[in-house]
């Protein structure tokens, strides 16, 4: 049995074996080249296991009706959309311009930091920093997660990609090459395009996604210069900022338009952190006591960035994968999709945003503050402009949300879509009417992410 254990992780370390370990170059053919054909069948034939399609749990829609729904949810002219194959691609046109200078741009993914958290959200007093940050920048009140892993996150962040039943795309087969994210489309624009995390970047299957979607540089544990403390996931979050540091002044200097993500860790069970970095508190649960660790890590790094050569011309997203624990009665326990966000920079004003917005709104609010004008197939909304609808969208294991304002339908297998009232100041739900438009609306957008995953609707025209 113990054998038996082995073979099917591949590995005795702490992480399963996936074809993204050897993963090296951004040309699919060479990486192809450094696989057993054996194992990469029996990889592909577990991952179709996670193909679930929407269709097959919440009912069936034509492609031209969830075409339409989404069209039109997007608020945007229908004169914008002239591919058929590609039904959800337009053109975007930046909210601003810096005299054909586009900003740089760097998220920073805060593993696992909910709402309740961050005392500036109603939370815990425990991110007197990330406190200060959304007192300072473009500070998102209600902004929503899509899923409750750190994949549905970055699917959400990077591709704007809405969620589904099935697995995130970053771990699906078909979105392994050929699937937008915003690095591709910043790649054409000729920027460098970075991930820097301070553990294995092949957990999750990453290291392949981002390779084959328009990343060009990986900086993982092994890269990192000094790391100090490492905990169980890697370099802590105080090291991997420092080399987050090093590499961004590095490509500062280069003088090329640069986009880095940066993934941290020390939030993560078990929560090893240092010691003497942040006081004891008698009787804290260890999780506590990480968050504070984490919270620090990114207030130094925020600090230096202030003071670097490449603040100036940089535009920082601060945001949360998930929440650390998603629990409740509710069929969607929406409060604990509830996490922070916040935008920083030299141009960027203090802003208190307290309009209810997702994930997936975040790359097109960021390309159209860095100033890109391009196409690309994403649904979300650009938040530079005021009169956008607020609504945000929710997978939760099999059960998915859609919520326009207070207003949420909620889809489960196999059975009528149920309506309810959110109130964000008690964060409950209770049952409404039904409205037959709202529920529609959910199951379209549920339906999208697994049609233009099926049929690749969702990616950039060839080059």
């Amino acid at each position: 049995m113990i054998s038996l254990f082995g073979l099917a992780r591949g590995t005795l370390g702490h992480r399963p074996l996936n074809p993204s370990v050897v993963y090296f170059s951004t040309d699919p053919l060479i990486n192809s080249l450094t696989l057993n054909s054996l194992y990469s069948v029996a990889f592909a034939f577990k991952q179709l296991g996670g193909e679930k399609h929407a269709a097959n749990v919440y009912g069936k829609l034509s492609d031209e009706e969830v075409i339409n729904i989404v069209r039109s949810s997007s608020e945007l002219d229908s004169a914008d959309f002239n591919s058929s194959a590609l039904p959800t691609l337009h053109r975007q046109v930046p909210e601003h311009s810096y005299n054909n200078m586009p900003k740089n741009l760097v998220i920073i993914l805060e593993e696992s930091l909910g709402a309740r958290f961050v005392s500036h959200l109603g939370g815990k007093k425990i991110t007197p920093n990330i406190d200060e940050l959304m007192q300072e920048g473009w500070a998102f009140n209600q902004l929503y997660a899509t899923g409750t892993r750190s994949v549905r996150g970055i699917e959400a962040i990077l591709t704007g990609f809405t969620p589904t039943p099935a697995r995130s795309v970053v771990k699906l087969d078909k979105s392994q090459r050929n699937f937008f994210t915003i690095a591709e489309l910043l790649k054409r624009k000729g920027y460098v395009t970075q991930f820097i995390y301070g553990g294995e970047s092949h957990f999750d299957n990453m290291k392949s996604f981002f390779l084959g979607n328009g990343f060009t540089d990986i900086v993982d544990f092994d890269d990192i210069q000094d790391p100090g403390f490492v905990a169980s996931w890697g370099a802590c979050d105080e090291s991997l900022f420092n080399q987050a540091h090093r590499e961004l002044t590095q490509l500062s200097d280069s003088g090329k338009p640069f986009f880095s993500l940066v993934f941290t860790s020390s939030n993560h069970d078990p929560f090893d952190i240092p010691d003497n970095k942040v006081p004891v508190i008698e009787g804290e649960d260890a999780r506590d006591r990480a968050i504070r660790f984490a919270d620090y890590a990114l207030g130094n790094f925020i600090k230096t960035a202030k003071q670097s050569n490449y603040w100036d011309d940089t535009i920082f997203l601060v945001i949360a994968d998930h929440d650390a624990r998603v629990y409740g009665p509710e069929l969607v326990p929406i409060k604990s999709f509830h996490i922070p966000g916040v935008i920083l920079g030299k141009d960027i004003p203090t802003r208190q945003d307290n309009r209810i917005v997702s994930q997936i709104d975040m790359a097109p609010t960021l390309l159209s503050l860095m100033g890109i004008e391009g196409k690309h197939p994403m649904l979300g909304f650009d938040l530079n402009k005021q009169n956008q609808s607020e609504r945000a969208m929710m997978q939760f294991d099999k059960n998915f949300a859609y919520m326009v304002n207070n207003q949420v339908a909620i889809l489960q297998p196999h059975k009528t879509p149920m309506y309810f009232t959110y109130d964000h100041r008690t964060q409950t739900l209770s049952s409404s009417q039904s409205n037959e438009v709202l529920g529609k609306q959910a199951l379209g957008h549920a339906l999208f992410g697994s049609k233009a995953y099926d049929k690749q609707w969702y990616t950039l025209e060839s080059e």
